[in-house]
């Protein structure tokens, strides 16, 4: 199949699921339209539900109210194994007494395919996974990644309309996670396969995702695109899980159809490239990527200079360095600047600062 070829693959509607353990919600009206072939990840700290709704969705777990539809089919009281859903595990859970080939073909079998539909779609799945020439080695012969792999080929095999994936590179080194990432995200794409995955790793879910569900407290936060959760986070949460982030105590000011955000303890106004859209009164936090603070050494230092900072540390990162800086009446910021233009920067200097970027959400 190619990234356009959606034949196998459902949109998925989930309306209104709640889930209650006693008294404590797990989930709160979650509601979500997945597209055939959208690749949607959840994401979310331990205990905000993701597992929670991906268990609800495969049927291993009954939700208390709300409906689950695949395309016009409503599935949630179906059994999990009537649900046509693949499955990959974060231990993989492939059997260790078969091979390679087996292991793809275990849910052809227990679905009746005939010989030569199962070996022509192992070969097929095989190919799209490249493991070819691996096909009778048992799972103790292969690497981390590979496993993964035959993982993902076996969830694949009977072309379910939703594939779901839980966790499933927790186990592997953040080396190999690299690159099984794109992996998968490539896998995934040649398949034009509906998938869901949930992991509490941010970056994983901004390489891999289409879109971005993320989770707190039982309830979505936001949902939109890597970048849109990124650039324009939503709350005051949104901001601080998705990557580093410098949140300032601001209020919000306008000067003509600029608004600024006017940080507390900070002689001057911010301007403000974006605002998110729950920004309702005057209170919000003027948020600034590390990567979105530039610095000028104190030999350019202007009299006119808005704002200075002084450097309290420099921390190596191979193509960049992480420079902590201490404004004066401001809580501490930290910048990311690529390595030759932070070797002119030391410990202990007077630099001026600016924000070439600066986003608001509401402060709660």
């Amino acid at each position: 199949m190619n990234s356009q070829d959606h034949s196998h693959s459902q949109p998925v509607h989930i309306n209104r699921i709640r889930k209650s353990f006693g008294s404590f919600n797990a989930i709160s009206d979650f509601t979500l339209d997945v597209a055939a072939g959208e690749f949607v990840t959840f994401l979310g700290p331990s205990g905000c539900g993701k597992s929670t709704t991906l268990k609800i969705l495969s049927g291993l777990m009954p939700q208390d109210s709300g409906e689950i539809r695949f395309g016009d089919k409503r599935i949630d009281m179906l059994p999990a194994n009537k649900r046509n859903i693949g499955l990959v595990f974060q231990n993989y859970a492939l059997f260790p007494h078969m091979t390679v080939a087996e292991n793809i073909a275990f849910g052809l079998r227990m679905r009746g395919w005939s010989h030569g539909d199962k070996k022509s779609r192992v070969d097929e799945l095989l190919a799209l996974v490249r493991l070819e020439g691996l096909a009778d080695r048992r799972p103790e012969q292969l690497s981390g990644g590979q496993q993964q792999r035959v993982a993902v080929a076996r969830a694949l095999a009977f072309k379910p309309d939703l594939v779901l994936l839980d966790e499933p590179l927790s186990n592997l080194d953040a080396k190999l996670r690299e690159q099984v990432r794109i992996d998968l995200r490539d896998i995934q794409r040649k398949a034009g396969q509906t998938t869901v995955f949930v992991t509490h790793d941010q970056v994983e879910a901004l390489v891999m995702s289409d879109r971005i569900v993320l989770m707190n407290a039982g309830q979505i936060d936001q949902i939109g695109t890597p970048v849109e959760l990124y650039a324009t986070p939503a709350t005051e949460f949104g901001a601080r899980f998705v990557g580093a982030n410098n949140l300032l105590k601001s209020r919000l000011g306008c000067e003509g159809a600029q608004r600024h955000a006017i940080v507390e303890g900070a002689a001057v106004p911010v301007g403000l490239t974006t605002i998110s859209p729950l920004v309702r009164g005057a209170d919000i936090w003027c948020c600034v990527r590390p990567e979105h603070i530039s610095i000028r050494p104190s030999a350019d230092l202007r009299p006119d200079a808005r704002i200075v900072a002084k450097v309290t540390d420099k921390i190596y990162q191979g193509t960049t360095i992480l420079i902590d800086l201490d404004i004066a009446g401001v809580d501490k910021m930290r910048a990311e600047r690529p390595t030759s233009e932070a070797s002119r920067i030391n410990i202990g200097d007077a630099v001026h600062v600016d924000f070439e970027q600066a986003h608001a959400v509401p402060r709660n």
